[in-house]
Parts: structure tokens; sequence; C-alpha cells
């Protein structure tokens, strides 16, 4: 499991952004994203956690949905009337989810493209949130083979990406 160290330095900057979106002040965005660190590490010694990316955004959305209640409950908490505050909504509009469709039919295409093996990794690294090591001990094969089945399958997912403009 990645330590949430590095998952603290790798993800921060997206969580913060994730919160930028949902939260009206900017000391909300900073206290939602340690609020979620906090659960996070109450959570992961008691837990055997598979991806903790995945995980970690969970988390984030709960967080989020609670300090937006919070707010809409006792306006006094954030010093405006409830009704000038603009909640974001999750539901994507419907741009983006034509968007998010003709994105995963480009993945789809790309990764029936590759070798067998090289799907098969593929999907256990990025579908699963398998690690390298674990993904290498399942199909009996090198580290190192599976990096590479890995890379291979991230140019040809792009090189299907850059086909179509957004």
């Amino acid at each position: 499991m990645t330590s949430i160290e590095e998952l603290h330095r790798s993800e921060e900057g997206r969580l913060k952004r994730f919160f930028q979106r949902r939260l009206a002040n900017r000391e909300d965005v900073a206290d939602a994203a340690q609020e979620t660190f906090l659960r996070l590490m109450v959570v992961a010694p008691r837990t055997l956690i598979e991806n903790p990316q995945a995980y970690l955004f969970q988390i984030a959305r709960s967080v989020a949905q609670s300090t937006s209640k919070r707010f809409r409950t006792d306006p006094v908490l954030c010093g405006c009337d409830v009704a000038d505050l603009e909640l974001s909504d999750d539901a994507p509009d419907a741009e983006r989810v034509v968007n998010g469709r003709q994105c995963l039919l480009l993945m789809a295409k790309a990764i029936e493209e590759l070798p067998r093996r090289c799907q098969e990794v593929f999907i256990l690294s990025r579908i699963h949130g398998m690690s390298n090591g674990e993904i290498a001990a399942r199909l009996g094969i090198s580290r190192n083979m599976v990096e590479r089945h890995i890379i291979r399958a991230l140019l040809q997912t792009r090189r299907m990406r850059g086909e179509i403009s957004f």
C-alpha cells in the first residue's frame, strides 16, 4: 500500500482542486483537505486499501458533502446568507457526459488493439489498482516486463486520444 505521506505528496494538489470546485472559500478548502487526510490516517492502519487514491477521493466526497451540509444548516458558520450560496453539483453536464463517453470509447479501442498480455497488465494496473509487484507475481512475469507493458499501453492510449480533440 502507498504510504499516507506518499499519497499526500502525490494527491494534495488534486485534492485541493477537487475542494475548490465544491467549497466557498480557500480556508474551507485547506480544512477539508486536512480533514480528508486525517480520516484516512484513522482508517488506514485498520483497513487494507487496494486503491488508496480512489479511497482518498471517496473520503473527500464525504467531507465535501458534510461541509456543504453544515454551511446550509448553519449559515453563521460561513458568515453569509444561505440564499447567496452557490452550491456545486457533482452531476456532470450533458457536454461532459458526451466527452466522457467518447474518451471511454477511445480508451476501450486503444486497449483492444494491445496484445493480450499487455491488455491484461494494463487492466490489472489501472482498473484494479494492483501494484507492479502484485501484477508480476500474479502473471508470473518480471516487474520490468510489467512496467514495459504499462508504458506500451499508456503510449497507445495517448496516441488514440490525440486522434480526437476536445
